[in-house]
């Protein structure tokens, strides 16, 4: 299989990039034409610099990276905050899942329904759904 774009060394240096410049702009937030202008990263390379961020928070125990509209990409330990994003990724993931099975993995099984493989899949989709709903 491939190596994710993701997490390549030039990936890991934007990371630390990205985390040197919200750290200056602490408590402030940026959005990414911001980032892209502050660490003379492309948006593409601040997206998969994000991505690899969020996997190198708890590793390097930096704090909490959240996004809103209103302040863009923020560091926060604001409980309130964290959860009000958490919720709100939440319902993202939820949406996104739900439209999976409607738009895509239910009319597969409308299609054959003696399927093992995509009954599991509607299976575990519609758990996946019911937990992020009660998180929700």
């Amino acid at each position: 299989m491939p190596r994710s774009r993701h997490r390549g060394d030039a990936a890991r240096s934007h990371a630390e990039a990205i985390w040197r410049v919200l750290m200056q702009a602490r408590p402030a937030g940026l959005h990414t034409p911001q980032l892209t202008r502050a660490t003379e990263l492309t948006g593409s390379q601040v997206q998969s610099g994000m991505a690899v961020m969020r996997d190198l928070i708890t590793k390097r125990g930096w704090p909490t990276v959240i996004y809103t509209r209103a302040d863009g990409y923020q560091f926060t330990a604001d409980p309130n905050e964290l959860e009000t994003y958490e919720t709100a990724r939440v319902h993202v993931l939820l949406t996104e899942v739900r439209r999976l099975i409607t738009g895509t993995i239910a009319p597969h099984a409308a299609l054959d329904p003696e399927d093992k493989r995509v009954r599991h899949i509607v299976a575990q989709l519609n758990s996946v759904e019911s937990t992020l709903d009660l998180i929700a």
